[in-house]
């Protein structure tokens, strides 16, 4: 029986030419193999260069929560996020280290990417770090570069090794308590009267 795949879209995509450059908000990317084509960080003139992000995710959640919470819109790009992602929930926590299909693409968020007080100068909010906090964002390596466009589906396609390992243990902890076996370890006694 399949698993069910958790599944969102992409609300908005965002570049900027440079550093401090003003956000732009676009219909489509190309996602290359260091970065979205046209950003900052791809052509390597990026505020946080040395702790750069090949490409970043936001939850469009964690972006309606700061509105409703705190009166900061920052839908027009000021986030300075790359994809605005919805379907994940505020944190996207679940995504780290997983492999995720977006349009095209495939991306591996690695980390979280907290707001900073650049983030907030250049979006001209006050409050507007704090009210990321702990929902900022992911960064992301690329895996497969591609097109992406607002619309397009965002699949979980490989849940991280730490996930997917506890669900296998889950499960196995289930049939141990019921008292049931996998075909497979049935068969492998069958095949080793020795148990080896």
């Amino acid at each position: 029986m399949a698993e069910d795949v958790a599944v969102g879209t992409v609300r908005d995509l965002v570049t900027a030419s440079e550093s401090g450059a003003p956000p732009e908000l676009r219909d489509t990317v190309e996602v290359r193999p260091h970065g979205i084509a046209g950003d900052r960080y791809h052509r390597g003139g990026g505020t946080f260069q040395l702790d750069a992000c090949a490409v970043t995710l936001v939850a469009a959640e964690a972006l309606d929560a700061v509105r409703e919470e705190t009166g900061i819109d920052v839908s027009d790009g000021r986030h300075r996020r790359n994809v605005v992602v919805a379907g994940f929930g505020a944190g996207m926590d679940d995504l780290l280290d997983a492999t995720v299909a977006v349009g095209e693409a495939l991306l591996r968020p690695t980390r979280r990417r907290p707001p900073c007080a650049h983030v907030e100068e250049l979006a001209g909010a006050d409050g507007l770090a704090a009210a990321l906090k702990r929902r900022g964002g992911l960064c992301c390596d690329v895996l497969e570069p591609g097109r992406v466009a607002v619309g397009d589906r965002v699949e979980l396609r490989e849940a991280d090794p730490r996930t997917a390992g506890a669900a296998i243990a889950e499960r196995l902890q289930s049939r141990s308590a019921d008292g049931t076996r996998s075909a497979d370890s049935d068969e492998s006694t069958r095949s080793d009267p020795h148990g080896e």
